[in-house]
């Protein structure tokens, strides 16, 4: 914390490098103004709004002695009276000292008269300025000048400085650090390296790096191996002989490492060697398995040495039998291990691999070797993924499924998606009262029990404003303000809030899906078997988890955001970006306002569990995890339900109170919830046909709009199928269905009964597939001829 002009407390900000957090203190201003006048005053007021810290200097020499006494990062300079001083010669005067590299100069000028050409900017840039501005007296006016600055120039210079600090650590460090362009040329090197090789700096900056002399053909062949490898944007690793400058050859250990620049493409490579050693010197020794070729990434490398299942299992006591020709250290390692997996807290799929490891050892070679496959599938972290046919077998398939379900190419760049700012309060429509809804859209509301309830009719209705009038209806009905012990204005004005933080631009994922989602939601909460297993509890949360589960969508995936380098992106780890967005962000604005702060009155342990719920909702619709979150409703409530139903039935009981508390479970409860959520937020499918069509239609916009935009960044485009030139929109929905929609609500009707749904989608499906049958690849058939 900092004191302010006014001795008012000011917080420092924090800005990322890569993975550098840095402390920015408050911004300090020096002003250079001979006199007092409403520009100089606007500009101090303008520090003092913007909780920048402000000198004032009336000379040429106080503001030198003033600026290298504080290193101001700002430096406004008046430029309309030269009779008081020479403005350029007193930038120049600050740029000759050290310090100012890093300042933003500003020169304010006065306004020229409208017969007079506008005058060039070139003698103040020549002086050292960095930017101009045209006298203004508004305060608002000097201190969007201000803000404009610090978030540009200022906080670039901040980050630059920082980048000494990196450097610093390169020239300390003991292993030698090549940094090359695409092109190979060498760009900089760092003391370790000049040891190693015995060049200096200058003799190798700027050359082409050729350490594998290319008359050694075995070598060529290897230095074209690692191009192929790291030209596909993969980490090379392994040993090779480079020549140093005396002529003696040296054996490295070597890893490289491409760096993505803007628009993903590879704008360096870095080099991290040390000197490689035989086990004599006590130097792990890296084996022919260990040079990684162009066709396999570091980690299939690591793979490779673990195909002889006996000679490398982990299993305790294959290692406790290696006897006394492995080294002490690894012993101690694997005995490690051997007591982690002795534990007796241990998870399932460890005990499953544990019985396998000891099966493989009395076991046949064909079945030991089918064994290491089951172990393989089994050590990986997508057990639920299904694995798809090649690309050329059905490319709308996996483009939707490998689009939806992939975190994209964790390829960061310079293009980040530019997320909108929450819509304040003072923007939102006048809050409406049940009793106030126009008769035409009361008289829609009466039918949204019905699953046939046309949403987008009330979305013109309402002129795109479906999610307040249909959540004061859906949320009055579940008694949500009776729970939550909150008036009907405070829930109007959160749901008005939430509304506007929807992007009304987005063809899909706008506040007419989140109320469509809603209304899903309800319908599935009023069917008798969901009303019986959860609470009330669990009621509200489930639709305050479909009012926000999509609040402030930017109309692109996941995968888009990854490749991009969003700040989203970045802050979640490349991990549930959106949905934890969602449920973070829906807090955060509840929170922000005590009028539309529903959870301001109930009690805090209530809260928290509500919360959890909510979040664990709302990160439900995340699809990378749709096919676990299916096999375990399957598996937890479909299948031990029937069992109990036929037990009910042979003794005659219609309803017994073993499928009553069953099904109340706390982590059954919570299953339930994650499902009723899935399948209203892609109920798409379900709804009657010419719903059905209008949400694919709109669904497809976003999928083309993110595609064009991949194309004119230069991303990676992670459903190239979803063209608008050649797209075929029935293929990619008969796709949607048979992958997701089908098995999924299969299960909910098993459990909650849902005919109508299923009759419509049966009804759908089919009028897909005759399209598709036509060859048509738009929504509706062709008109006859």
């Amino acid at each position: 914390m900092f004191l302010d002009i006014n001795g008012k407390m000011v917080s420092a900000t924090e800005e990322c490098l890569g993975p550098m957090r840095l402390t920015q203190e408050p911004i300090q201003v020096l002003l250079v103004f001979a006199k007092e006048d409403s520009q100089s005053d606007a500009f101090w007021w303008a520090c003092d709004r913007a909780g920048f810290r402000c000198n004032i200097a009336r000379t040429p020499e106080s503001a030198v002695e003033c600026f290298l006494d504080k290193h101001h990062e700002i430096i406004v300079i008046d430029g309309r009276h030269s009779r008081y001083f020479d403005p350029e010669a007193v930038c120049r005067m600050i740029r000759a000292t050290k310090p100012s590299e890093n300042t933003v100069i500003l020169a304010v000028v006065p306004q020229k008269l409208p017969e007079q050409e506008e005058p060039s900017v070139l003698p103040l840039l020549c002086a050292g300025f960095s930017r101009r501005f045209v006298e203004n007296s508004s305060v608002a006016a000097c201190c969007n000048e201000l803000l404009q600055i610090e978030h540009g120039e200022v906080r670039c210079q901040f980050k630059l400085r920082a980048c000494n600090s990196v450097f610093t650590a390169l020239e300390h460090c003991q292993e030698a650090v090549e940094i090359t362009s695409e092109d190979h040329i060498l760009q900089y090197v760092n003391p370790a390296f000049e040891r190693m090789m015995g060049y200096q700096r200058g003799e190798v900056i700027g050359k082409e790096l050729t350490e594998l002399p290319k008359s050694d053909k075995n070598r060529a062949d290897l230095l074209d191996t690692i191009n192929t490898c790291i030209k596909k944007g993969k980490e090379w690793q392994g040993c090779y002989y480079a020549r140093k400058k005396s002529g003696d050859s040296i054996q490295q250990q070597v890893k490289i490492v491409p760096v993505f620049g803007q628009g993903g493409k590879i704008r360096h490579f870095v080099a991290i060697k040390r000197p490689h050693f035989d086990n004599n010197n006590q130097v792990h020794k890296f084996n022919k398995e260990e040079r990684c070729s162009g066709e396999h990434s570091q980690s299939e490398c690591h793979s490779l040495r673990h195909r002889d299942r006996r000679k490398d299992s982990i299993d305790a006591r294959s290692v406790s039998s290696r006897g006394s020709d492995a080294p002490s250290l690894q012993n101690r390692r694997h005995s490690s291990v051997a007591r982690i997996h002795s534990m007796t807290i241990e998870a399932p799929i460890t005990k499953v691999i544990n019985i396998i490891n000891a099966a493989q050892e009395n076991s046949p070679v064909t079945v030991a070797e089918a064994l290491d496959r089951v172990l393989e599938i089994l050590r990986t972290t997508e057990l639920y993924s299904p694995q798809l046919a090649s690309k050329e077998d059905d490319p709308h398939t996996n483009d939707l499924v490998g689009g939806l379900m992939s975190d994209g190419l964790r390829r960061l760049s310079g293009n980040e998606y530019v997320f909108s700012k929450n819509m304040s309060q003072s923007q939102l429509a006048i809050p409406v009262t049940l009793n106030d809804v126009p008769p035409s859209i009361a008289e829609m509301l009466n039918d949204e029990e019905c699953w046939e309830f046309n949403i987008l009719e009330l979305e013109a209705a309402t002129h795109k404003r479906p999610l307040t009038y249909l959540g004061l209806k859906i949320f009055t009905s579940f008694g949500v303000c009776d729970f939550l012990n909150c008036s009907e204005a405070t829930l109007r004005s959160w749901l008005q809030l939430i509304e506007a933080s929807y992007h009304s631009s987005n063809s899909y994922h706008n506040s007419t899906h989140a109320a469509d989602v809603l209304h899903a939601t309800a319908y599935f909460l009023r069917k008798e078997r969901v009303k019986g297993s959860l609470d009330q509890l669990d009621e509200v949360a489930a639709l305050i988890a479909a009012t926000v589960h999509d609040v402030d969508h930017p109309g692109r995936t996941n995968s888009f955001l990854c490749n991009a380098g969003s700040e989203l992106a970045i802050l979640y780890n490349d991990t549930a970006v959106l949905e934890s967005h969602h449920a973070a962000l829906a807090f955060q604005l509840t929170h922000r306002d005590g009028k539309s702060n529903i959870f301001k009155n109930i009690d805090r342990n209530q809260y928290r569990t509500l919360r959890q719920s909510i979040i664990d909702m709302v990160l439900a619709t995340e699809m990378t995890r749709h096919f676990e979150h299916v096999s375990k409703f399957v598996n937890s409530i479909n299948k031990p339900m029937a069992a109990i139903e036929e037990t009910s039935t042979c003794s005659g009981n219609s309803e017994s109170e073993s499928q009553t508390n069953f099904r109340n479970s706390a982590e059954n409860r919570l299953l339930i919830k994650r499902m009723l959520i899935k399948c209203a937020d892609v109920a798409n499918p379900c709804r009657p046909l010419e719903l059905c069509i209008e949400w694919a239609g709109r669904i497809s916009e976003e999928y083309f709009a993110q595609t064009d935009e991949e194309k004119r960044l230069g991303l990676p485009v992670v459903m190239p199928v979803f063209d608008r030139n050649t797209c075929s929109v029935p293929k990619s929905q008969i796709s949607f269905i048979d992958y997701f929609i089908t098995d999924m609500f299969d299960a909910l009707d098993a459990f909650a009964s849902l005919p109508v749904l299923m009759e419509h989608l049966s009804e759908n499906y089919k009028y897909w597939k005759t399209l598709d049958e036509m060859k048509c690849k738009s929504l509706r058939p062709p008109p006859p001829s």
